[in-house]
Protein backbone atom coordinates (compact mmCIF):
# COMPACT_ATOMS: atom_id res chain seq x y z
CA UNK A 1 0.00 0.00 0.00
CA UNK A 2 1.32 3.45 -1.30
CA UNK A 3 1.97 5.76 2.10
CA UNK A 4 0.27 9.49 0.98
CA UNK A 5 2.12 11.30 3.05
CA UNK A 6 4.60 13.89 1.10
CA UNK A 7 8.15 13.28 0.59
CA UNK A 8 10.70 15.30 2.90
CA UNK A 9 13.70 13.92 1.86
CA UNK A 10 14.39 16.47 -0.59
CA UNK A 11 13.16 19.35 1.67
CA UNK A 12 15.75 17.98 4.67
CA UNK A 13 18.62 18.29 2.21
CA UNK A 14 17.52 22.23 0.87
CA UNK A 15 16.75 23.98 4.73
CA UNK A 16 20.12 23.28 5.81
CA UNK A 17 22.10 24.89 2.77
CA UNK A 18 19.94 28.38 3.12
CA UNK A 19 20.12 28.73 6.34
CA UNK A 20 24.01 27.82 5.88
CA UNK A 21 24.21 30.43 3.19
CA UNK A 22 21.92 32.85 4.94
CA UNK A 23 24.52 32.44 8.05
CA UNK A 24 27.56 33.23 6.41
CA UNK A 25 26.49 36.13 4.86
CA UNK A 26 25.01 37.83 7.85
CA UNK A 27 29.08 36.93 9.26
CA UNK A 28 30.73 38.43 6.16
CA UNK A 29 28.62 41.71 6.34
CA UNK A 30 29.53 41.72 10.18
CA UNK A 31 33.01 41.23 9.70
CA UNK A 32 33.39 44.44 7.25
CA UNK A 33 31.40 46.48 9.18
CA UNK A 34 33.44 46.04 12.11
CA UNK A 35 37.36 46.22 9.76
CA UNK A 36 35.87 49.83 8.32
CA UNK A 37 34.92 50.77 12.05
CA UNK A 38 38.68 49.75 13.18
CA UNK A 39 40.24 51.72 10.31
CA UNK A 40 38.63 54.53 10.94
CA UNK A 41 39.34 54.79 14.39
CA UNK A 42 42.65 54.40 14.10
CA UNK A 43 43.26 56.54 11.58
CA UNK A 44 41.92 59.72 13.38
CA UNK A 45 44.32 58.52 16.63
CA UNK A 46 47.16 58.17 14.16
CA UNK A 47 46.25 62.30 12.48
CA UNK A 48 45.92 63.77 16.25
CA UNK A 49 49.13 62.01 17.56
CA UNK A 50 51.17 63.35 14.15
CA UNK A 51 50.04 66.89 14.86
CA UNK A 52 52.19 68.63 17.11
CA UNK A 53 51.72 72.62 17.02
CA UNK A 54 54.54 74.64 17.46
CA UNK A 55 55.46 78.41 18.20
CA UNK A 56 56.21 80.57 14.98
CA UNK A 57 60.07 81.13 14.75
CA UNK A 58 61.48 84.27 12.98
CA UNK A 59 63.79 83.59 9.62
CA UNK A 60 67.11 84.45 9.81
CA UNK A 61 68.96 85.93 7.47
CA UNK A 62 71.83 84.28 5.05
CA UNK A 63 74.75 86.11 6.35
CA UNK A 64 73.59 86.27 9.54
CA UNK A 65 73.11 89.47 10.54
CA UNK A 66 69.90 90.99 11.46
CA UNK A 67 67.63 91.53 8.60
CA UNK A 68 66.38 95.01 7.18
CA UNK A 69 62.64 94.89 6.46
CA UNK A 70 60.49 97.30 6.14
CA UNK A 71 59.16 98.43 9.70
CA UNK A 72 55.40 98.82 9.72
CA UNK A 73 54.54 100.91 12.22
CA UNK A 74 50.77 101.28 13.57
CA UNK A 75 49.43 104.73 12.16
CA UNK A 76 45.93 105.94 11.78
CA UNK A 77 46.69 106.75 8.56
CA UNK A 78 47.10 103.64 7.22
CA UNK A 79 46.11 102.49 4.05
CA UNK A 80 46.05 99.62 1.27
CA UNK A 81 49.19 98.81 0.11
CA UNK A 82 49.73 99.84 -3.71
CA UNK A 83 50.61 97.13 -5.78
CA UNK A 84 53.66 96.53 -6.89
CA UNK A 85 57.39 94.96 -5.65
CA UNK A 86 60.15 96.99 -4.23
CA UNK A 87 61.99 94.46 -6.63
CA UNK A 88 60.57 96.19 -9.31
CA UNK A 89 63.76 97.88 -11.90
CA UNK A 90 63.95 101.27 -11.94
CA UNK A 91 63.11 103.21 -15.17
CA UNK A 92 64.93 106.30 -16.12
CA UNK A 93 62.25 108.94 -15.81
CA UNK A 94 63.39 112.39 -15.92
CA UNK A 95 61.75 114.48 -13.61
CA UNK A 96 61.52 118.10 -11.96
CA UNK A 97 62.36 118.79 -8.41
CA UNK A 98 59.95 120.45 -6.16
CA UNK A 99 61.02 123.93 -4.46
CA UNK A 100 64.30 123.61 -6.28
CA UNK A 101 66.48 126.04 -4.35
CA UNK A 102 69.91 126.36 -4.60
CA UNK A 103 71.85 125.61 -1.08
CA UNK A 104 75.33 124.99 0.10
CA UNK A 105 76.40 121.67 1.47
CA UNK A 106 78.80 121.84 4.13
CA UNK A 107 79.95 118.25 6.30
CA UNK A 108 80.26 118.72 10.18
CA UNK A 109 80.04 116.33 13.21
CA UNK A 110 77.50 113.92 14.48
CA UNK A 111 74.22 115.45 14.98
CA UNK A 112 73.44 113.01 17.78
CA UNK A 113 76.89 112.70 19.03
CA UNK A 114 76.87 109.05 17.91
CA UNK A 115 79.90 107.79 17.05
CA UNK A 116 80.78 106.79 13.46
CA UNK A 117 77.82 108.63 12.01
CA UNK A 118 79.16 111.37 9.92
CA UNK A 119 76.74 114.55 9.40
CA UNK A 120 75.83 116.91 6.17
CA UNK A 121 74.00 120.10 7.07
CA UNK A 122 72.09 121.50 4.27
CA UNK A 123 72.77 125.95 4.71
CA UNK A 124 69.63 127.24 2.73
CA UNK A 125 67.30 130.09 3.18
CA UNK A 126 64.65 130.18 5.73
CA UNK A 127 61.51 128.47 4.74
CA UNK A 128 59.42 129.83 7.26
CA UNK A 129 60.57 128.23 10.05
CA UNK A 130 58.47 125.06 9.34
CA UNK A 131 61.44 123.36 11.18
CA UNK A 132 64.43 120.50 10.14
CA UNK A 133 64.27 116.60 9.33
CA UNK A 134 67.01 114.58 10.82
CA UNK A 135 67.45 110.95 8.52
CA UNK A 136 70.39 108.53 8.28
CA UNK A 137 71.44 106.88 5.25
CA UNK A 138 73.28 103.73 4.64
CA UNK A 139 73.53 101.46 1.33
CA UNK A 140 74.28 97.82 1.68
CA UNK A 141 76.35 96.80 -1.17
CA UNK A 142 75.88 92.83 -0.17
CA UNK A 143 72.40 93.43 -0.56
CA UNK A 144 71.63 96.08 -2.76
CA UNK A 145 69.75 97.76 -0.91
CA UNK A 146 69.23 101.25 0.80
CA UNK A 147 68.16 101.78 4.75
CA UNK A 148 66.56 105.35 5.37
CA UNK A 149 65.91 106.22 9.11
CA UNK A 150 64.01 108.55 9.81
CA UNK A 151 65.85 109.92 13.03
CA UNK A 152 63.49 113.02 14.36
CA UNK A 153 61.79 116.34 13.58
CA UNK A 154 62.86 119.55 15.38
CA UNK A 155 61.15 123.06 15.58
CA UNK A 156 57.54 122.14 13.85
CA UNK A 157 55.40 124.70 13.88
CA UNK A 158 52.02 124.23 16.09
CA UNK A 159 48.98 122.74 13.97
CA UNK A 160 46.82 124.86 12.82
CA UNK A 161 42.74 125.77 12.99
CA UNK A 162 41.53 126.55 10.05
CA UNK A 163 39.96 130.41 9.55
CA UNK A 164 40.60 130.78 5.64
CA UNK A 165 42.90 128.40 3.61
CA UNK A 166 44.88 129.83 1.63
CA UNK A 167 46.10 132.46 3.82
CA UNK A 168 49.87 131.70 3.91
CA UNK A 169 51.13 133.96 6.55
CA UNK A 170 50.06 132.87 10.06
CA UNK A 171 50.81 128.91 10.24
CA UNK A 172 49.93 126.38 8.20
CA UNK A 173 47.50 128.15 5.83
CA UNK A 174 46.39 130.96 8.22
CA UNK A 175 44.85 128.68 11.09
CA UNK A 176 45.54 129.45 14.91
CA UNK A 177 47.26 127.27 17.14
CA UNK A 178 46.50 123.98 18.56
CA UNK A 179 48.02 120.53 19.08
CA UNK A 180 50.73 118.90 16.68
CA UNK A 181 50.51 115.08 15.80
CA UNK A 182 53.12 115.02 13.17
CA UNK A 183 54.15 111.67 11.26
CA UNK A 184 56.44 111.38 7.92
CA UNK A 185 55.72 109.64 4.68
CA UNK A 186 58.86 108.81 2.55
CA UNK A 187 58.59 107.54 -0.94
CA UNK A 188 61.50 106.50 -3.26
CA UNK A 189 61.40 108.35 -6.82
CA UNK A 190 61.13 108.43 -9.52
CA UNK A 191 58.96 104.96 -8.72
CA UNK A 192 56.52 106.60 -6.76
CA UNK A 193 54.14 104.20 -6.10
CA UNK A 194 56.19 102.43 -3.15
CA UNK A 195 55.17 104.75 -0.44
CA UNK A 196 56.05 103.85 3.31
CA UNK A 197 55.26 105.96 6.60
CA UNK A 198 56.43 106.36 10.48
CA UNK A 199 53.94 106.55 13.12
CA UNK A 200 52.29 109.33 14.75
CA UNK A 201 53.88 111.15 17.30
CA UNK A 202 51.33 112.65 19.58
CA UNK A 203 51.62 116.14 21.07
CA UNK A 204 54.99 117.04 20.13
CA UNK A 205 56.66 119.59 17.71
CA UNK A 206 60.34 117.70 18.16
CA UNK A 207 59.00 113.90 17.34
CA UNK A 208 61.24 111.37 17.67
CA UNK A 209 60.66 108.05 15.78
CA UNK A 210 64.24 106.14 15.03
CA UNK A 211 62.64 104.07 12.30
CA UNK A 212 64.03 102.25 9.49
CA UNK A 213 62.65 101.54 5.82
CA UNK A 214 64.55 99.43 3.61
CA UNK A 215 64.61 99.59 -0.35
CA UNK A 216 65.78 96.64 -1.91
CA UNK A 217 67.23 95.40 -5.23
CA UNK A 218 68.66 98.77 -6.35
CA UNK A 219 72.25 99.50 -7.52
CA UNK A 220 74.67 102.38 -7.12
CA UNK A 221 74.29 103.98 -10.29
CA UNK A 222 70.33 103.37 -10.09
CA UNK A 223 70.29 105.69 -6.59
CA UNK A 224 71.89 108.27 -8.67
CA UNK A 225 69.17 108.48 -10.80
CA UNK A 226 66.92 108.35 -7.88
CA UNK A 227 65.80 111.00 -4.86
CA UNK A 228 64.08 111.28 -1.59
CA UNK A 229 60.80 112.58 -0.89
CA UNK A 230 59.88 113.56 2.18
CA UNK A 231 56.26 114.95 3.56
CA UNK A 232 55.59 115.85 6.86
CA UNK A 233 52.71 115.81 8.17
CA UNK A 234 50.15 116.78 11.11
CA UNK A 235 47.82 114.02 11.45
CA UNK A 236 43.96 114.79 12.00
CA UNK A 237 40.84 112.50 12.90
CA UNK A 238 38.22 113.84 11.56
CA UNK A 239 39.41 115.76 8.55
CA UNK A 240 42.15 114.88 5.77
CA UNK A 241 46.05 115.66 7.76
CA UNK A 242 47.46 118.71 7.14
CA UNK A 243 50.51 119.24 5.07
CA UNK A 244 53.08 121.02 7.21
CA UNK A 245 56.09 120.91 4.64
CA UNK A 246 58.73 118.47 2.62
CA UNK A 247 61.96 117.55 1.91
CA UNK A 248 63.53 116.44 -1.12
CA UNK A 249 67.16 114.83 -1.37
CA UNK A 250 68.30 114.06 -4.59
CA UNK A 251 70.86 111.16 -4.29
CA UNK A 252 72.85 112.20 -7.18
CA UNK A 253 74.39 115.11 -4.90
CA UNK A 254 75.68 113.37 -1.92
CA UNK A 255 78.48 111.04 -2.47
CA UNK A 256 76.90 107.86 -2.68
CA UNK A 257 80.95 105.77 -1.44
CA UNK A 258 80.03 107.51 1.89
CA UNK A 259 77.04 105.73 2.84
CA UNK A 260 78.33 102.42 1.46
CA UNK A 261 78.00 99.94 4.63
CA UNK A 262 78.61 103.15 6.78
CA UNK A 263 75.73 105.27 8.35
CA UNK A 264 75.44 109.43 7.25
CA UNK A 265 73.17 111.18 9.47
CA UNK A 266 71.73 114.51 7.54
CA UNK A 267 69.60 117.08 8.47
CA UNK A 268 67.71 119.24 5.99
CA UNK A 269 64.93 122.66 6.37
CA UNK A 270 61.36 121.33 5.43
CA UNK A 271 60.47 123.41 2.97
CA UNK A 272 56.56 124.87 2.22
CA UNK A 273 55.02 123.60 -0.50
CA UNK A 274 53.13 127.02 -1.51
CA UNK A 275 56.95 128.42 -2.65
CA UNK A 276 56.44 126.33 -5.45
CA UNK A 277 53.47 128.36 -6.22
CA UNK A 278 55.33 131.70 -5.75
CA UNK A 279 58.58 130.86 -7.70
CA UNK A 280 56.44 129.38 -10.88
CA UNK A 281 53.12 131.59 -10.73
CA UNK A 282 49.63 130.28 -10.19
CA UNK A 283 49.00 129.72 -14.22
CA UNK A 284 45.47 130.71 -16.09
CA UNK A 285 42.24 129.58 -16.98
CA UNK A 286 39.97 130.08 -19.74
CA UNK A 287 36.37 130.48 -19.06
CA UNK A 288 33.24 131.12 -21.06
CA UNK A 289 30.09 133.11 -19.96
CA UNK A 290 26.91 133.24 -20.96
CA UNK A 291 23.79 135.44 -19.39
CA UNK A 292 20.26 134.38 -20.33
CA UNK A 293 18.41 137.52 -18.12
CA UNK A 294 14.58 135.43 -20.09
CA UNK A 295 15.54 132.25 -17.89
CA UNK A 296 17.48 134.78 -15.33
CA UNK A 297 19.84 131.98 -15.42
CA UNK A 298 23.86 132.34 -15.87
CA UNK A 299 25.83 129.38 -17.89
CA UNK A 300 29.60 129.30 -17.09
CA UNK A 301 31.97 126.59 -19.27
CA UNK A 302 35.32 125.90 -17.79
CA UNK A 303 37.47 125.14 -20.69
CA UNK A 304 40.90 124.69 -19.90
CA UNK A 305 44.26 125.59 -18.33
CA UNK A 306 47.47 126.29 -18.81
CA UNK A 307 50.89 126.83 -17.14
CA UNK A 308 49.86 125.43 -14.40
CA UNK A 309 52.59 125.18 -11.11
CA UNK A 310 54.40 121.99 -10.41
CA UNK A 311 52.48 120.42 -7.73
CA UNK A 312 53.92 117.21 -7.42
CA UNK A 313 57.54 116.00 -7.39
CA UNK A 314 57.66 114.48 -9.87
CA UNK A 315 56.92 117.56 -12.10
CA UNK A 316 52.91 117.50 -12.34
CA UNK A 317 49.51 118.53 -10.89
CA UNK A 318 45.99 116.42 -10.28
CA UNK A 319 43.92 120.00 -11.01
CA UNK A 320 39.96 120.19 -10.69
CA UNK A 321 38.35 123.70 -10.35
CA UNK A 322 35.17 124.71 -7.77
CA UNK A 323 32.72 127.76 -8.71
CA UNK A 324 30.79 129.25 -6.17
CA UNK A 325 27.84 131.24 -6.98
CA UNK A 326 27.64 134.53 -4.47
CA UNK A 327 24.56 136.76 -3.85
CA UNK A 328 24.76 139.90 -1.28
CA UNK A 329 28.50 138.15 -0.92
CA UNK A 330 27.17 134.84 0.36
CA UNK A 331 27.21 131.74 -0.96
CA UNK A 332 24.26 130.63 -2.44
CA UNK A 333 25.73 127.26 -5.07
CA UNK A 334 28.79 125.62 -5.63
CA UNK A 335 29.38 123.26 -8.21
CA UNK A 336 33.14 121.55 -9.00
CA UNK A 337 34.32 119.76 -12.52
CA UNK A 338 36.51 116.46 -12.61
CA UNK A 339 40.20 115.74 -11.66
CA UNK A 340 42.41 115.65 -14.73
CA UNK A 341 45.52 113.57 -13.26
CA UNK A 342 48.82 114.25 -13.69
CA UNK A 343 48.90 117.16 -16.27
CA UNK A 344 49.93 120.86 -15.90
CA UNK A 345 47.58 121.89 -18.81
CA UNK A 346 44.34 120.34 -18.27
CA UNK A 347 41.10 120.95 -20.50
CA UNK A 348 37.64 120.40 -18.56
CA UNK A 349 35.02 121.39 -21.42
CA UNK A 350 32.81 121.48 -18.52
CA UNK A 351 29.71 123.89 -18.49
CA UNK A 352 27.46 124.42 -15.42
CA UNK A 353 24.10 126.41 -15.00
CA UNK A 354 23.05 128.88 -12.00
CA UNK A 355 19.66 129.86 -11.26
CA UNK A 356 20.17 133.62 -10.48
CA UNK A 357 17.59 134.98 -8.08
CA UNK A 358 15.29 137.68 -8.93
CA UNK A 359 14.25 140.92 -6.76
CA UNK A 360 10.80 142.11 -6.73
CA UNK A 361 10.92 144.70 -8.73
CA UNK A 362 13.16 145.11 -10.12
CA UNK A 363 13.62 141.95 -12.28
CA UNK A 364 16.52 139.71 -13.34
CA UNK A 365 19.98 141.44 -12.91
CA UNK A 366 23.62 140.67 -12.34
CA UNK A 367 23.97 143.91 -10.05
CA UNK A 368 24.16 141.48 -6.89
CA UNK A 369 25.83 138.62 -8.11
CA UNK A 370 29.35 137.56 -8.47
CA UNK A 371 31.59 134.40 -9.23
CA UNK A 372 34.48 132.66 -6.58
CA UNK A 373 36.63 130.00 -8.56
CA UNK A 374 39.59 127.90 -7.12
CA UNK A 375 41.67 126.48 -9.25
CA UNK A 376 42.78 122.91 -6.47
CA UNK A 377 45.43 120.26 -6.95
CA UNK A 378 43.80 117.12 -5.69
CA UNK A 379 45.13 114.89 -3.14
CA UNK A 380 43.96 111.38 -1.87
CA UNK A 381 45.14 111.29 1.61
CA UNK A 382 46.25 115.27 2.95
CA UNK A 383 44.06 118.48 2.21
CA UNK A 384 44.12 119.43 -1.33
CA UNK A 385 45.80 122.80 -1.61
CA UNK A 386 44.66 126.02 -3.74
CA UNK A 387 46.75 126.76 -6.70
CA UNK A 388 44.81 130.15 -7.66
CA UNK A 389 41.35 132.00 -7.28
CA UNK A 390 39.36 134.10 -9.55
CA UNK A 391 36.73 136.67 -8.49
CA UNK A 392 34.12 137.87 -11.50
CA UNK A 393 31.93 140.03 -10.39
CA UNK A 394 31.46 142.10 -6.91
CA UNK A 395 33.49 144.85 -5.59
CA UNK A 396 36.98 143.06 -5.79
CA UNK A 397 36.54 142.39 -9.12
CA UNK A 398 39.20 144.87 -11.22
CA UNK A 399 41.03 144.94 -14.36
CA UNK A 400 40.59 142.67 -17.12
CA UNK A 401 38.01 140.15 -14.91
CA UNK A 402 35.95 143.17 -14.70
CA UNK A 403 35.99 144.34 -18.47
CA UNK A 404 35.00 140.35 -18.97
CA UNK A 405 31.86 140.53 -16.06
CA UNK A 406 30.63 144.01 -17.61
CA UNK A 407 30.80 142.41 -21.45
CA UNK A 408 28.41 139.92 -20.41
CA UNK A 409 26.39 141.90 -18.42
CA UNK A 410 26.04 143.87 -21.44
CA UNK A 411 25.83 141.36 -23.98
CA UNK A 412 23.08 139.00 -23.10
CA UNK A 413 22.36 135.17 -24.76
CA UNK A 414 26.77 136.20 -26.42
CA UNK A 415 29.09 133.39 -25.27
CA UNK A 416 32.10 135.28 -24.19
CA UNK A 417 35.01 133.67 -23.68
CA UNK A 418 38.51 134.78 -21.69
CA UNK A 419 41.62 133.71 -20.60
CA UNK A 420 42.29 134.92 -16.82
CA UNK A 421 45.27 134.91 -14.95
CA UNK A 422 44.71 132.95 -11.55
CA UNK A 423 45.41 135.31 -8.22
CA UNK A 424 46.93 134.24 -4.79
Amino acid sequence: MVDPSPDMTALNTVVPAILGLTTAAILAVTACFCTRRIRTRNKKGNLEANITFQPTRPVRSPSGQPPHYLKKSPSPTATKPLPGSLLSPVQSVKYAEENEVPKHTTICTDIDGQNGDTTITENGVDYGKLGSLVFKLRYLADRNALVVSVVRCRGLPEKQNSTRNGDAGNGINGKTQAVTDPYVKLQLLPEKQHKVKTRVVRNTRNPIYDEDFTFYGLSLAELSLMSLHFVILSFDRYSRDDVIGEVVCPLSGIDLSQIENQQVALSKEIQPRSLKIRAQGRGELLISLCWQPAASRLTIVLLKARNLPRMDVTGLADPYVKLYLLFNGQRIAKKKTHVKKRTLSPVFNESFAFDIPVVEGAGASLEDVSLELLLLDWDRLTKNEVIGRLELGGPRCTGHSLNHWNEICNSPRRQIAEWHKLNE
